[in-house]
């Protein structure tokens, strides 16, 4: 059975700032990403990933399986707040994956019609091309109505 999030139309949001960096997307499905950001172009003047870089991409990790189902002429996405927690430099192009649930998104979404917001953090690790985890991101993502007032 199609339901209302299957149905509707969504947009990619362009940040010519993000894509100077070279971030792809590796896969991307519904509630589902994993983006690959490359150190060339975002190495620091030590040669490992500058923080930037990281920031760039556990924001993009944590927003698009939220994006993935906005009705974006009805609801937008904004970064409340990030933070970047370094295990070790990343000396390689670095990847980042995040997935939200069925239940999860089910329940963003009626937040997002009952209240014309919603909210949710996501923990994103951060792995260099042997597959160790050298960064954690947690993100707090908001998903508003364009018709929301503020408040909470």
């Amino acid at each position: 059975m199609e339901t209302q999030a299957d149905t509707v139309q969504t947009q990619g949001y362009r940040v010519p700032f993000v894509e100077r960096t070279g971030m792809r997307t590796l896969e991307h499905e519904r509630g589902y990403a994993k983006l690959l950001m490359p150190l060339e172009g975002n190495a620091n003047h030590v040669n490992v990933m500058y923080l930037g870089a990281f920031c760039v991409l556990a924001e993009a990790a944590a927003a698009n399986p939220g994006i993935s189902i906005l009705d974006t002429k009805r609801f937008f996405p904004i970064v409340k707040d990030i933070a970047v927690d370094f295990h070790r430099p990343a000396t390689s192009d670095v990847t980042a994956e995040y997935r939200l649930s069925d239940a999860e998104l089910d329940a963003l979404l009626e937040s997002l019609e009952t209240n014309g917001r919603a909210t949710y953090v996501a923990q994103v690790p951060m792995q260099d091309a042997d597959g160790v985890v050298v960064a954690t991101g947690t993100v707090t993502i908001k998903l508003l109505s364009h018709g929301w007032s503020g408040g909470g």
